[in-house]
């Protein structure tokens, strides 16, 4: 493991990968573990709703060490990818459509086979994170025999003790008129300070910003309709994985009598329910991200039980 701390650019070079569903092209973005580690397994990180994969897992932000987690998986010896959704980013967005969460899963299932087939593996971890994490679980339901071990983090399940989702829900009528929504500066702001302002560091947010903005003007507006309006999306019972829930102590996008009730479904005996403190929504880009580090390290990393 290297040390967390003396690193002070980023430590791994990426290199740039493209699929394609059907004519629409993909982008996959890779990293693989600093060359001095053992290896210790392979990650996919799936985004959220407002913004895209490399701003949130490979930012690099001066004397904020490790701001990116692909580095620092890949400093503890695993290989990771990240994906742009379609709609987000560098992947296509030409399509007349909003872009929502199964759709999203279905790009997740183009990407697992494309890194599957390039590492010469059967199975990978799975992140994801808020209506990445919902893509991850609707994903998995389907493929179980291709995810190892599945992270949801900020995931919401049905909905209820959701206080970002009621106010979300009073501008359903605004999102369902339009595919696309605004992604400005403001809006990113709000997004660190809707929970608890201060979680988060005022140059990561700007640095955030800078590299979020230069990818995507607008974002698409299908997670928020389905967060709204078609939850639930996912049977804890049909999640076959051993899986973690993560959930931020600030994070207003679930309640938490919701997910352990959703926790309570999971069947498999590996799984972990994890609040983490002083965490906010945007989990990897808090304050206290490398807790939410060694929380999914922890997880990840562990040994595989034996039943």
């Amino acid at each position: 493991m290297i040390d967390n701390i003396a690193y002070k650019e980023p430590l791994v070079v990426g290199k740039e990968h493209w699929t394609s569903k059907g004519d629409v092209k993909l982008f996959i973005w890779e990293k693989k573990r600093h060359p001095s580690t053992n290896y210790r397994g392979t990650i996919i990180f799936n985004h959220g709703s407002s913004w895209c994969s490399q701003p949130s897992f490979d930012l690099y932000v001066p004397g904020r060490p490790y701001s990116s987690v692909m580095d620092w998986f890949a400093a503890q010896g695993f290989d990771t990818w990240c994906f742009d959704n379609e709609g987000y980013g560098r992947s296509d967005k030409y399509r007349p459509i909003n872009f929502g969460i199964d759709n999203g899963a279905d790009d997740l299932a183009c990407v697992m086979d494309y890194v599957l087939k390039a590492s010469s593996l059967k199975q990978v971890m799975l992140y994801g994170i808020s209506s990445g994490a919902l893509k991850a679980a609707v994903y998995t339901q389907k493929h179980p025999g291709k995810v190892s071990r599945l992270a949801l983090d900020a995931f919401v399940w049905t909905g209820e003790g959701s206080p970002t989702l009621v106010e979300r829900r009073k501008k359903l009528p605004e999102y369902l008129a339009s595919n696309r929504r605004p992604f400005t500066r403001e809006v990113i702001q709000s997004v660190f300070d809707r929970d608890r302002p201060g979680t988060a560091e005022q140059v990561m947010i700007d640095a955030f910003a800078d590299a979020s903005m230069a990818l995507d003007t607008t974002v698409p507006t299908g997670t928020y309709v389905d967060m709204c309006s078609k939850l639930p999306m996912v049977d804890p019972t049909k999640v076959l994985v051993p899986t973690i829930v993560m959930r931020g102590e600030y994070d207003g996008i679930a309640g938490v009598d919701d997910l352990i009730d959703f926790f309570r479904g999971l069947p498999h005996a590996d799984k972990q329910f994890v609040c983490m403190p002083g965490v906010a929504h945007a989990s990897f880009q808090q304050t206290n991200y490398l807790l939410v580090y060694e929380t999914l390290l922890g997880f990840f990393g562990r040994v595989k039980p034996v039943f």
